[in-house]
């Protein structure tokens, strides 16, 4: 049974999404956790948020939710996968292309890397523009047979996945965050953070 069915299979119990801390002392040596899960930790760690669904139902009563909670009724979704845009047809969302008319991201992403709870990207999602060019706020759909442990393991897939045309233009977004131009961490330094929710799908 996957880490998400026995965090959300119980609707009546109200349980708490482990931290590192959570599993063992410091002194302890490090425990392999599932890949779910350690994703789960980094992933909420790096400030993301994330919906668990079941089906599509679920998918789009959630997509509805982060549509209205941030009051995006009638603004304008920059979407470049035409599979995607067919399958949530039924949505009554303005979809543009237009790089300079845009409000939120929709899109799907390569990998789902559990080491540092990362999306993995390429040109197959956002062309070949920069992260910066994109809007501040990403809707990424997602699947849990998407989870790999490093981004070595996602680039072979990719590979795998394309051997006759490689995608271009392969990135990790990790920071989903806003930071302060006044913070002193020097970690997050140069990076590009989004507000980014994640709707994941169980397929497995």
């Amino acid at each position: 049974m996957s880490f998400f069915r026995k965090l959300f299979g119980h609707k009546s119990k109200v349980e708490k999404i482990p931290t590192q801390n959570d599993h063992c002392s410091k002194y302890m040596p490090e425990v392999s956790l599932p890949l779910d899960e350690c994703f789960t930790i980094n992933f909420k760690t790096n400030g993301g948020k994330f919906l668990y669904c079941e089906n599509l139902d679920e998918i789009h009563h959630n997509l509805n939710a982060i549509i209205k909670e941030n009051n995006w009724d009638t603004k304008n979704a920059f979407i470049t996968d035409n599979q995607l845009s067919d399958k949530f047809k039924t949505f009554n969302f303005s979809i543009t292309k237009d790089t300079h008319n845009k409000d939120y991201f929709f899109s799907t992403c390569e990998h789902l890397i559990a080491s540092d709870g990362s999306i993995l990207i390429s040109s197959r999602q956002i062309a070949e523009k920069k992260l910066k060019e994109l809007p501040n706020s990403f809707v990424i759909f997602a699947t849990t047979s998407q989870f790999v442990d490093n981004i070595g393991e996602g680039l072979k897939k990719i590979k795998l996945k394309n051997k006759k045309k490689i995608p271009t233009n392969i990135t990790t977004i990790k920071h989903f965050k806003t930071y302060n131009k006044d913070d002193n961490d020097f970690l997050s330094y140069g990076s590009c953070s989004k507000n980014l929710y994640l709707l994941l799908l169980e397929d497995l």
